[in-house]
């Protein structure tokens, strides 16, 4: 299992995704599944991943190494691309090279790509890339897409993300929404890698992992749970029990 999000807003651009791999009482392991690609003053890309790993990391592996463009013959690599729409582009083609390659089994898998960054002198994009290798683009309408485990934190950015949220507000709600995550579904969890780029910067201003003596992650966990007591506690009791 998987949770990953990007937070689009005007400042800039948050990725936050989770390790875990496996879970169980007596088995749990750890991938790294935010890839990040990046020269300073020329592009910053980032490529978080959810679903089968074996087809996850070999779609990594072909847009690092390159894949050959049918049209041209040459080699293709994530970071050659001139736009992040053709990068996006170039993760779907792989996708679909895998698909060919695996058949039968890649039918059965559900994977799915957050693809976010930009390149000097192109504009800041995120994209949703599915396992058909089609893709979407996040807008200011909706600053925020989420792959894997969603379903859990997607309140909390609902009501919580707006375009104009500074970045460092962004990169909080998101955690927030990976520690909601947590605690609904055993099989996401710590470390949580997260990366921070700031519009136009074309260099990551964080880009770093929590672990589970991380004393920050810890005192947020902490007080959104007493926030969310303290909530419900001075919201009036429902008026549809027994007159008294």
């Amino acid at each position: 299992m998987t949770y990953c999000c990007g937070i689009l807003v005007k400042e800039g651009l948050v990725m936050i995704a989770d390790t875990r791999t496996n879970a169980g009482l007596d088995n749990i392991s750890t991938f790294r599944k935010l890839n990040i690609f990046e020269s300073r003053g020329q592009y910053v890309m980032m490529l978080a991943s959810a679903g089968n790993l074996s087809f996850t990391q070999n779609v990594v592996s072909l847009v690092t190494e390159g894949i050959e463009n049918p049209e041209n013959q040459e080699t293709e690599r994530l970071v050659t691309m001139p736009s992040m729409f053709e990068a996006a582009h170039l993760v779907g083609r792989a996708i679909r090279k895998v698909r060919e390659i695996d058949g039968g089994a890649f039918q059965e898998a559900n994977i799915s790509f957050l693809l976010g960054g930009q390149i000097a002198g192109r504009r800041l994009r995120l994209f949703m890339i599915y396992s058909a290798g089609n893709f979407i683009e996040c807008t200011p309408d909706a600053p925020f897409l989420q792959i894997g485990e969603h379903k859990y934190g997607k309140p909390i950015l609902d009501r919580a993300v707006k375009y104009d949220t500074e970045l460092y507000d962004a990169l909080k709600i998101g955690l927030i929404s990976m520690d909601s995550t947590m605690r609904s579904n055993l099989g996401v969890g710590l470390p949580i890698d997260i990366g921070v780029l700031r519009r136009d910067a074309q260099a990551l201003e964080v880009n770093t992992r929590i672990d589970i003596g991380d004393i920050y992650f810890h005192d947020l966990r902490d007080r959104w749970s007493t926030a969310l007591k303290q909530a419900h506690l001075a919201i009036p009791r429902p008026p549809y029990g027994p007159k008294v």
